[in-house]
């Protein structure tokens, strides 16, 4: 994640980092997570693939709950084995994970292991009474995905009244204070909707906005024609960039991040380089703390049968199944190769990315490199670098 608000309005620093390390997982400022140089994963779970909608970009194809979804009792032992490793937070996902029965139980267990629950969800299904289950089974922060204003996002998720339900989910967990923002995945699609939806988003008082770029991963792969051009995200950038400043300036109390895209933190760097050089080495070594793209090293996926992934993302390869060997020995198997090389991306990367001298700060996605070029460790085609001008 490229935090904006964080990196250009200076509300993260290195000797707020550095406070935060030796600390517990459980007491540790979550807004500075990114930051960790640990190599204990965040973990994004897929606990069900049944969902209520059909959007047009899911990764993973929701649709039907699976037969062979892990139980609640092989839900706890994943969860101990998290909590023994020092995983910071367990994000569950679907599908649609309001879907799943046990999903408050899961939620509150791994809290009291000290792993702190996140959600994310479409938001249609938290009604006032979900809302506060919610909050009571501990669920620390609830992310809830718009893909643009009324017409755009119902187009998007495929049934006609999904933008004002996924609203009122947002407020119904604001109004008990239960922290809760907005995911927004970008594209050809709803790009011009962008300024309206932060505008939206801001006067309606919500606190994060998280803007995902497009990976061409589940059926986001038959999005890749309508991934941004190089010029658009330039675009996009000098967008938000604008934004995130123009809400501090008022005071308005929103977090501006992007994430799946890290050459977005050089494009910061590089910014501040030119306008405001006094920040630009305080946000290059944080830049170096986070350490670009975090698959297989900062953050992993499990789905819902068990499989384990370096990412979302990566769901075409498995690492192995939490049902034989679990998650922890999985993970730190050494002799696994694709974990090799995207702990040791500088060593195999090709092309541009190869070039760059800010790879070590970004490293780019992979996935986006093997489907357009067929080599995982080509350079990520979504780079906009070289068409920066400050």
């Amino acid at each position: 994640m490229i935090g904006f608000t964080k990196l250009l309005c200076g509300k993260a620093t290195v000797s707020d980092v550095i406070k935060e390390r030796g600390k517990e997982s459980s007491v540790k400022d979550p807004k500075l997570l990114q930051f960790t140089t640990e190599n204990r994963p965040l973990v994004v779970w897929n606990v069900t693939k049944a969902c209520n909608l059909k959007c047009k970009h899911c990764y993973i194809n929701a649709g039907e709950k699976s037969s062979n979804e892990l139980t609640t009792e092989e839900a706890r032992v994943l969860i101990d084995d998290l909590a023994d490793l020092g995983t910071p937070v367990l994000l569950f996902s679907g599908g649609e994970p309001l879907l799943r029965d046990d999903i408050f139980e899961l939620a509150e267990y791994a809290f009291s292991k000290g792993i702190r629950p996140v959600l994310s969800s479409n938001g249609t299904l938290i009604t006032k009474d979900v809302a506060q289950r919610l909050k009571d089974s501990h669920f620390q922060y609830v992310g809830i995905s718009l893909d643009g204003l009324e017409k755009v996002h119902d187009d998007f998720r495929g049934v006609e009244g999904a933008f004002r339900k996924s609203i009122e989910g947002i407020k119904n967990c604001l109004e008990i204070d239960l922290k809760s923002g907005v995911r927004f995945t970008v594209n050809q699609m709803n790009f011009k909707d962008l300024p309206d939806v932060l505008d939206f988003v801001a006067e309606n008082n919500i606190p994060r906005f998280c803007m995902y770029h497009l990976v061409y991963s589940g059926r986001g792969k038959e999005m890749l024609e309508l991934d941004l051009t190089k010029d658009q995200n330039v675009e996009l950038f000098d967008l938000l960039v604008k934004k995130t400043m123009e809400f501090d300036k008022k005071g308005v109390d929103l977090e501006i991040l992007t994430t799946d895209n890290h050459a977005d933190g050089i494009a910061l760097y590089l910014y501040l380089t030119s306008n405001e050089p006094e920040k630009a080495d305080e946000i290059k070594e944080l830049l170096k703390m986070h350490g670009g793209c975090s698959a297989g090293t900062k953050f992993a996926n499990i789905d819902n049968e068990g499989n384990v992934h370096p990412c979302q993302f990566w769901l075409h390869y498995n690492l192995g199944n939490i049902r034989e060997r679990p998650f922890s020995q999985i993970w730190n198997d050494e002799n696994e190769p694709l974990l090799k090389k995207l702990r040791n991306k500088e060593k195999y990367l090709k092309g541009i990315c190869k070039e760059c001298e800010y790879n070590y700060l970004c490293g780019g996605c992979r996935i986006r490199a093997e489907v357009v070029h067929g080599d995982i460790m080509q350079e990520d085609p979504a780079c906009y670098i070289d068409k920066l001008e400050f």
